[in-house]
């Protein structure tokens, strides 16, 4: 019986979606023990070699070389957005007259909207399908972008780049669906992922690039324009080589959580702009709209949980995912090590440019290493997944962000680039790529078809809620010891950071277990497979 249900499930060209009745699926790969002789072991084999096939949503080669191109670009995108921003700031700041006390807002508003809405979006395109939200939010993302480029004031600034956060609070967590309800367990989806974290670093670089070189020659609407066109470019390929599932997962009648949508915004919003303002306003934490915001954005919060845990019954974050084995300590551990990368991404840069008295594009060039290291750990990452257990890779990442931290916080104003920033950056980009990629590849792997938005939402959630939150505490600390001089209370973020990672590490150590991303079942034929032995 076990057999045949074997064979049906890993023959099927498109995935069981799963029903109420099916139980969460274990993440083990534990044989069943009813089953032996040769028929399992050549199920096992077709397995294997169907988690190496091209999938059979692509009709050619190159539709799936334009369909991976539009979704890592995408990414590389929003990197775009994040990284170069904050070159190119100075500039905006003197040409449009921003005040010092809302200079951190233009930064802030992208990723606030992005992080807000994320979860909202992903419950949609579980709902509706992955192809229209993710061209939705592409296009959207463009055409905010360009207008940006014509901004004429801080308001008009600060308006596209909030209306810029909504197309990547769209596309980030569908186009993660599209990769993880498309691929199936194996090395084929373990190299995807790789070059889909790999792309993170060369879009930070890419915006960091062009914002040196239209801060250096051009207008900073050039900024916006080549992020706009770079963008369109994504949009052709997804048009023409993404596969269409709104009829699918129309069909699958989910339904949204529109009072928990509510109050998860609401309350995001709140929290994060409380604790993102606290160290610019006037009397810092002690500022009445500081902490009214946040006791409010708390209450909204807690409310929430409330809502999502015994009101609703399609909640946006169901009890169901909770169950997923070590999920909920690798979701602490992410959210902290996430966060490293939005204090590093900022102060490193600062560091660069007041303590070492570099140029934009200097600065361009000190990052190369982080880039080209990202690359080549994403073309790597996608044949060693299968090899080592994630637990082994999580591990090395840490290291990866331990060392980085500990160089810049012990580097010396005249601190030699090869002994000191260089290795820094290679630390960097072991850190932010492997963890990306193994926690990528066992979320979207451990959750159902019906609930792949969700896990592109999940995943990008802690990302931006991650950088938010930790990246306005590392503010914090700069703005309290900046006293001690500017040297010092840079040394002091770096210490800061190392501490954050330091505390993510030793979360893994303890208690996430993951084991290599090898070919398998998907999590539903796992949950068919389990119902047909229940039946048996």
């Amino acid at each position: 019986m076990v057999g045949n249900t074997l064979a049906v499930v890993a023959s099927r060209d498109d995935s069981i979606l799963p029903t109420p009745s099916h139980p969460r699926p274990h993440q083990s790969r534990k044989i069943p023990e009813d089953v032996e002789g040769a028929g399992f072991e050549e199920e096992m084999a077709r397995i294997e070699r169907l988690g190496r096939e091209r999938p059979a949503n692509f009709k050619s080669i190159w539709a799936e070389v334009a369909f991976c191109y539009s979704i890592i670009a995408s990414m590389i995108m929003v990197e775009y957005f994040v990284s170069g921003f904050n070159v190119i700031l100075p500039i905006l700041i003197t040409k449009l007259d921003i005040p010092r006390a809302s200079q951190v807002w233009p930064s802030s508003a992208f990723s606030l909207v992005t992080a807000a809405f994320l979860l909202p979006f992903g419950r949609l395109g579980d709902m509706y399908g992955g192809y229209p939200i993710y061209l939705g939010g592409l296009t959207w993302f463009c055409v905010w972008s360009l207008i940006a480029g014509f901004s004429q004031n801080q308001l008009m600034l600060d308006f596209c780049r909030a209306l810029q956060g909504l197309g990547p609070a769209a596309f980030l967590p569908s186009g993660v669906m599209l990769l993880g309800s498309i691929y199936r367990p194996g090395p084929r989806k373990n190299l995807v992922f790789s070059l889909y974290g790999g792309a993170a670093p060369l879009g930070f670089f890419a915006g960091v690039f062009f914002a040196g070189m239209t801060g250096q020659y051009l207008t900073f609407g050039w900024y916006f324009w080549i992020g706009a066109l770079l963008i369109f470019s994504t949009i052709l390929p997804a048009i023409w080589a993404v596969p269409n599932d709104h009829e699918k997962r129309k069909a699958l009648g989910i339904k949204m959580d529109w009072m928990g949508s509510l109050l998860i915004v609401s309350g995001l919003i709140l929290v994060v702009f409380a604790v993102t303002d606290s160290s610019h306003a006037p009397q810092g934490w002690a500022t009445p709209y500081i902490y009214v915001t946040l006791i409010m954005g708390m209450l909204i919060l807690g409310s929430a949980i409330y809502v999502e845990g015994w009101v609703v019954s399609a909640p946006l974050l169901p009890a169901s995912l909770f169950k997923v084995p070590y999920l909920k300590p690798l979701i602490l551990a992410l959210f902290l090590s996430y966060g490293v990368l939005g204090v590093f991404l900022l102060y490193g840069t600062l560091y660069m440019q007041d303590i070492m008295g570099g140029t934009p594009l200097q600065i361009v060039a000190w990052f190369t290493p982080m880039c080209l290291g990202g690359c080549i750990i994403a073309i790597i990452g996608g044949y060693v997944l299968h090899l080592l257990s994630g637990t082994a890779l999580m591990l090395i990442s840490g290291l990866g962000w331990i060392l980085n931290s500990l160089l810049f916080a012990l580097a010396h104003p005249g601190a030699n680039y090869w002994a000191y920033i260089f290795p820094a950056m290679i630390g960097a980009t072991i850190g932010i790529d492997v963890t990306y990629n193994v926690a990528n590849v066992f979320i979207t792997t451990s959750l159902p078809q019906r609930e792949q938005g969700l896990a592109g939402a999940l995943i990008n959630s802690l990302v931006f809620l991650g950088i938010a939150f930790i990246l306005s505490f590392a503010d914090v600390t700069q703005t309290q010891t900046a006293r001690l001089g500017l040297l010092r209370s840079y040394r002091s973020v770096f210490w800061y950071q190392l501490a954050v990672q330091a505390t993510a590490l030793l979360i893994m150590l303890v208690f996430v277990r993951i084991r290599k991303a090898e070919s398998d079942l998907t999590a539903d034929e796992k949950a068919a497979l389990e119902h047909g032995k229940d039946k048996s």
